[in-house]
């Protein structure tokens, strides 16, 4: 398809994780195939549109899910959508995670708030084929336990031969059995050396950069630490510069990035 053209997507499914996000179960016609850290532009008929990166299985061969945030114009009316509704999307853009460069390897996924969105697709692609590599490990943290996105899921996926969860909470409760603490507490006492692995960060800027600050603490080499900079994506087309960082642009060269890519300038988290 042209890939400026939008393609026609019924909302099949509203799924509230928190207050602020929830996932939309969408069925574009022709089904839009993307590999797991691509992104898509939605539409909102008559608002606009922004990128967002689905969090479905890129197996899944009927639906698209897309885990969103209420922050803005668009999501704003986003979160008005119903079952029924049609919306739009194009793509897929952007250069996706190489998970063959991950076989035979430890493989630690680390997210913060919805950025756990974008790592469910990986993690969805990982475990179709788990025992490519030497283990699994996701582990996420959000403000509280009720900001925990994917709260319902959790627990199956601990039952996956091959993974590891671990996750953590800024402010616990009574009821919380788990860590406290932000989510470089989770990384104190990984169960392999960092030579044998590679990690991939997704979240909010802040958690990025004190997440990747700790892994080179640990020892996990430049090349070895991908980051989602989805933060910068725009247009999907590297056209309107909005996506720049350096002499990158997000939406062409990422929005996964190795952190030896990034790592001379003053602060690519702003």
């Amino acid at each position: 398809m042209n890939p400026y053209e939008s393609r026609q997507a019924k909302v099949k499914e509203v799924i509230v994780e928190t207050s602020t996000i929830r996932t939309f179960v969408l069925e574009p016609k022709p089904l839009l195939a993307f590999r797991a850290g691509q992104f898509i532009e939605l539409t909102v008929p008559g608002v606009g549109e922004a990128p967002f990166t689905p969090s479905s299985s890129p197996y899944e061969e009927k639906t698209l899910e897309m885990t969103i945030m209420k922050v803005g114009r668009v999501t704003t009316k986003l979160f008005d959508s119903r079952p029924g509704d049609t919306l739009a999307v194009r793509g897929p853009y952007g250069v996706p995670y190489d998970i063959t460069a991950y076989e035979g390897r430890h493989v630690l996924l680390v997210g913060g708030g919805v950025g756990m969105a974008p790592l469910r697709a990986l993690f969805l692609t990982l475990i179709h084929n788990a025992s490519a590599y030497k283990k699994i490990h996701l582990y996420y943290g959000a403000r509280t336990s009720k900001d925990i996105v994917y709260d319902r899921l959790f627990k199956d996926w601990a039952k996956i031969k091959n993974v590891e969860i671990r996750r953590s909470v800024d402010v616990g409760d009574k009821k919380w059995k788990e860590k406290v603490g932000v989510v470089t507490v989770l990384l104190d006492d990984i169960p392999f050396k960092p030579a044998d692995g590679l990690a991939v960060v997704c979240g909010p800027p802040i958690m990025m950069k004190f997440a990747t600050k700790r892994l080179l603490e640990l020892g996990f080499a430049d090349e070895d630490i991908y980051l989602s900079m989805e933060k910068n994506m725009s247009c999907g087309f590297g056209k309107c510069g909005h996506c720049r960082l350096g002499d990158l642009f997000c939406c062409m060269d990422g929005p996964v990035i190795t952190w030896d890519k990034v790592k001379h300038l003053e602060d690519p988290f702003v």
